[in-house]
């Protein structure tokens, strides 16, 4: 991850939402960064505290809603969702992007990659201004990169990477 190499991220107390297989949360870990992860999925945890066990890291695992996190005001100094937000209920995205912003200590960094538009239209497909907009109150936003991957399946998927810090300030 270009944000800790260059060393743009520092190690610290770090969330992972939404872990998935756990590729990004033992790559914080072995970092140095003190991980605690929470996903909805049971299978995912289970896959990514095994990948933890092989690097024999440490780890928090959490299983869990992320539109309700469970967590202390000011607890982070880095959030990293990669394709958490874009699971994100319409209904529910205020909850997450306040929650987030909650845990986070001021001037904490956020990084996001979420799908793109450029995937076609589906309500979980973002344009950039969509973006900015959504999370402008909470988070100034520092880095929009638009980028494409070439998925196992051989298609080409598009995503916005967000980098972001959180105001300094709190907003109800």
């Amino acid at each position: 991850m270009k944000l800790v190499n260059s060393g743009r991220v520092k190690p610290g107390k770090a969330l992972d939402l939404c872990c998935g297989a756990g590729s990004n949360t033992v790559y914080l870990a072995e970092k140095g960064f003190n991980v605690t992860t929470l996903d909805i999925s049971d299978k995912a945890v289970f896959y990514a505290k095994d990948k933890a066990g092989k690097a024999e890291v440490s780890i928090n695992f959490l299983i869990g809603n992320f539109t309700s996190l469970p967590f202390r005001t000011h607890e982070f100094d880095f959030a990293f969702d990669f394709g958490c937000f874009h699971h994100v209920p319409t209904e529910e995205r205020t909850a997450y992007i306040k929650g987030v912003f909650r845990v986070l200590k001021p001037k904490a960094t956020c990084f996001l990659v979420c799908f793109s538009n450029r995937n076609g239209v589906a309500w979980n497909h973002f344009r950039k201004a969509q973006i900015q907009k959504l999370f402008q109150d909470w988070f100034r936003i520092e880095q929009i990169d638009h980028v494409s991957s070439v998925e196992g399946d051989g298609i080409t998927r598009y995503f916005y990477q967000v980098l972001m810090q959180r105001l300094s300030d709190d907003i109800t």
